[in-house]
């Protein structure tokens, strides 16, 4: 049977109090401790938190803000969502993720990619000119640290290393490393290539415009030689007792949020008739649990998916909203989707064992028919 998982992610928004006002970054940083809290104590399996370097997020530093959840938590799984690796130096990333695996027992993971936005590269001192180079090369670096023996590598953008350890190690096995798409088929050969999970980040349109990136993935691993890896979904939405509740909440911080990054972005403005498209056929899963559910299995259905996370934080949205999405999300929306897949599943083996039933059958009618012949 199929082991399926189901997260959250946030990118630790700075959100609006009952008044209207801004939250302090300090305070937005303390509630997305709280949220992992909460996501741990309703059995959900992970916990995502991205990483950003504007005024509109919190959370620049996403290893430790884990680490604070990883002290108050037993059991689920917590990682990026995503590291910009781009922007930062691979070796760097493997010790700040193999310590939080070390506080966390094992619970360590991480998720690489180039990011949706650009401020690390000029903070850092990274040139843009460099995106696909910096990328492809400190992947490289990172691939080879992953099996923790001494490390001899040379790249044209870093310094070389020679026979180097790194520390700490992992305690049990490798480090769980995931890699980020956008939805570009390079980015999903170049996962394949090192034999890396991948994720999927569908924040527009349907998740079966994405069924073709999963196919070609999993040649990609067969064509490379590699063992067949898990496909995961990162998606938003919020979770309301109905579906009216739930897009009126959401709505304004949605449309706040689209429209300032389509401003830069040089987006027309979004409308309440394209969200709602989106939360009815796109990659918004917003509204009552029973719906969302189902939007849900299909879209782990038609990419093979094997674990989804929901990205809970929405602009401005409120701390509160998001601690009851949560536990809508956790409580309503995560055993409906694992039934619906069971079913599917049951249904599965029962056609093929209809199928062989058949054969069999056939089998037996021929073997009959042909001592018939003989006689």
């Amino acid at each position: 049977m199929t082991h399926y998982e189901f997260g959250i992610d946030t990118f630790g928004d700075v959100t609006l109090d009952a008044s209207g006002a801004k939250l302090t970054h300090a305070q937005v940083l303390r509630n997305v401790v709280e949220e992992g809290v909460l996501a741990d104590r309703l059995g959900l399996d992970f916990f995502g938190v991205g990483e950003h370097h504007r005024h509109e997020f919190a959370v620049s530093a996403p290893e430790v803000v884990l680490a604070a959840i990883a002290a108050r938590t037993e059991r689920i799984h917590l990682g990026s969502a995503v590291t910009v690796l781009s922007s930062d130096d691979p070796v760097r990333v493997f010790q700040r993720f193999a310590t939080l695996d070390g506080l966390s027992n094992g619970r360590a993971e991480v998720i690489l990619g180039r990011g949706s936005f650009i401020e690390s590269f000029p903070l850092f001192g990274y040139d843009l000119n460099q995106y696909q180079e910096l990328f492809e090369e400190k992947l490289n670096l990172f691939a080879a640290l992953l099996p923790q023996e001494p490390v001899t590598w040379s790249g044209e953008l870093r310094p070389a290393l020679e026979n180097q350890r790194v520390f700490p190690p992992v305690e049990h096995g490798r480090l769980k490393t995931w890699i980020g798409v956008g939805g570009s088929p390079e980015s999903v050969v170049r996962a394949a290539h090192y034999g890396l999970p991948l994720v999927l980040a569908i924040i527009g349109g349907s998740a079966a415009r994405f069924a073709p990136l999963a196919d070609l993935y999993r040649r990609a691993l067969d064509q490379f030689g590699h063992e067949p890896q898990p496909v995961a979904i990162h998606s938003p939405g919020f979770l309301a007792d109905s579906r009216s509740e739930a897009l009126d909440t959401l709505w304004p911080h949605y449309e706040a949020m689209m429209n300032k990054i389509g401003q830069e972005r040089g987006w027309g403005p979004t409308s309440r008739a394209h969200f709602e498209d989106e939360a009815a056929r796109g990659a918004l899963y917003a509204g009552e649990p029973e719906p969302v559910a189902q939007r849900i299995a299909e879209a782990m259905r038609v990419t093979g998916a094997t674990r989804f996370d929901l990205k809970v934080s929405n602009g401005g949205l409120s701390h509160e909203a998001i601690m009851g999405s949560i536990e809508r999300y956790a409580t309503q929306v995560v055993p409906r989707v694992r039934e619906l897949l069971t079913a599917d599943a049951e249904a599965d083996v029962d056609a093929d064992l209809a199928a062989f039933r058949a054969v069999a059958a056939q089998d037996r009618a021929d073997a009959a028919a042909e001592g018939r012949s003989a006689e």
